[in-house]
C-alpha cells in the first residue's frame, strides 16, 4: 500500500513564509500609532474587548490617586516566578519588545489602569518608560528600587528625575534588611524618598518585614505584601526550603503565611498593595482578586500580558462591586 504523505518540512521555506507574514502584519511602534489604530472604525485595539470609557475604582495614597488594579513590572523586564522552567525569562524578553511594552501600557490606560510598577535599575525598562512618557503616556509609576550596592539616595533621585509618583523598597531587600536587624536602613529609605517629594512604600514577601517596620514606628506611606490562598497545585511544599530553592533554582516566591498576613494587616492603618495575588499565573484572576480584596487588600499589583488586560479589569470590577464585606476597612 502506498501512503499519501505530506511533503517533508522545509525549514528554509518555513522561515521565508514566516518573514513574509511578519512584514504583512501591522507593526505598532509607538503610542501614537496605537491610538490611531484604536480609533479606526471597526478596528478595536489589539488584544482588548474594552474601550476608552473603561474605568476602575480608585484609592488615594498621599496625593496619588491609583486604580485598584496596578500593572506589575516583572513580566515586562523578563522576570517570572516560573518554578523550575528555565526558558520562561528568555521567552518574556523575546515577547515584550519595546513596542509591545508600550502597547501593553496603552491598553492599561484604555481600560482604566492608571498606575504601573517597574524597576528603574533595569535600564531598558527605564528607556522604554521615557519613550512612553514622551509620546504622551499618562500612567503613573511607582518605582521598585533594589540596588543594595549603590547609594540609595542616588537611586531615589534617579527615579524622581524620571518622573515617578512613588517608590517602594523591593521585597527581597526589605526581607533581607529585616532579617539582618537593619530596620533602620528601611527607615532611612522611607525618609529619603518622602523628602524627595514622592510617596514611599516597603515591600516584603515575609510577614516579619511589615511587622518590624510597624514596630519600629517607621511612617511608610504604604506596604506591599504578598497575598494569595494556598489552594493551587504548584504551591511551595515544606521540603522546598530556602537552601533547596537556591541550590536547585526553584523560583517559587509566594505568601508563606496568608492567614497571618490577613490578621496582621487588620491591625495597621496603612494602605496595602497586595502582590503575587495570582501566584505567578497559578490562580485565576477571579479567585485571586476576590481573595485579596475580601481579605483587606486596598490594591492588587498584577503582572499581565497585553491580551489579559481587558479581562483582568472586567473581573476586578465585578469582584469589587460584589465585595461588600471585608474584615479590614479600606485604607485608601
Amino acid at each position: 500500500m502506498k501512503w499519501n504523505m505530506n511533503p517533508p518540512f522545509n525549514r528554509r521555506s518555513f522561515l521565508k513564509k514566516s518573514a513574509a507574514a511578519a512584514v504583512a502584519a501591522p507593526l505598532i511602534t509607538s503610542l501614537e500609532e496605537y491610538r490611531l489604530l484604536a480609533k479606526e472604525p471597526g478596528s478595536p485595539a489589539p488584544g482588548t474587548g474594552g474601550g476608552p470609557s473603561a474605568t476602575l475604582p480608585l484609592g488615594t495614597i498621599g496625593q496619588v490617586k491609583m486604580s485598584r488594579v496596578i500593572c506589575g513590572g516583572n513580566l515586562l523586564s523578563g522576570y517570572a516566578h516560573s518554578r523550575d522552567l528555565i526558558y520562561v525569562s528568555d521567552l518574556l524578553k523575546a515577547y515584550f519588545t519595546d513596542a509591545k511594552i508600550i502597547e501593553t501600557w496603552a491598553l492599561c490606560e484604555q481600560n482604566g489602569i492608571n498606575t504601573m510598577i517597574f524597576n528603574p535599575s533595569d535600564r531598558h525598562a527605564l528607556r522604554v518608560f521615557g519613550d512612553y512618557r514622551r509620546q504622551g503616556g499618562k500612567m503613573q509609576c511607582i518605582a521598585q528600587l533594589d540596588a543594595p550596592k549603590r547609594n540609595m539616595n542616588t537611586c531615589i533621585q534617579e527615579a524622581v528625575d524620571a518622573g515617578v509618583d512613588g517608590v517602594v523598597l523591593v521585597g527581597n531587600l526589605g526581607d533581607a534588611w529585616t532579617r539582618e536587624g537593619a530596620v533602620d536602613r528601611i527607615g532611612n529609605f522611607v525618609e529619603l524618598a518622602q523628602i524627595s517629594g514622592v510617596i514611599a512604600g516597603v515591600a516584603g514577601h515575609e510577614l516579619h518585614t511589615p511587622m518590624a517596620v510597624e514596630k519600629a514606628g517607621i511612617k511608610a506611606d504604604f506596604y506591599m505584601k504578598t497575598l494569595h490562598s494556598s489552594n493551587y497545585w504548584s504551591k511551595r511544599r515544606p521540603e522546598q526550603t530556602k537552601e533547596v530553592i537556591d541550590n536547585y533554582g526553584i523560583d517559587n516566591y509566594w505568601c508563606l503565611d496568608p492567614d497571618g498576613t490577613i490578621e496582621f494587616m487588620k491591625t495597621t492603618k496603612r494602605p496595602w498593595l497586595a502582590y503575587k495575588v495570582l501566584a505567578a499565573g497559578a490562580i485565576h484572576p477571579r479567585e485571586g482578586f476576590q481573595y485579596a480584596f475580601e481579605n483587606g487588600a486596598d490594591f492588587c499589583v498584577v503582572g499581565m500580558f497585553d491580551f489579559q488586560v481587558a479581562e483582568n479589569v472586567a473581573i476586578a470590577n465585578e469582584v469589587l462591586k460584589a465585595t461588600q464585606r471585608r474584615g479590614r476597612p479600606w485604607m485608601a
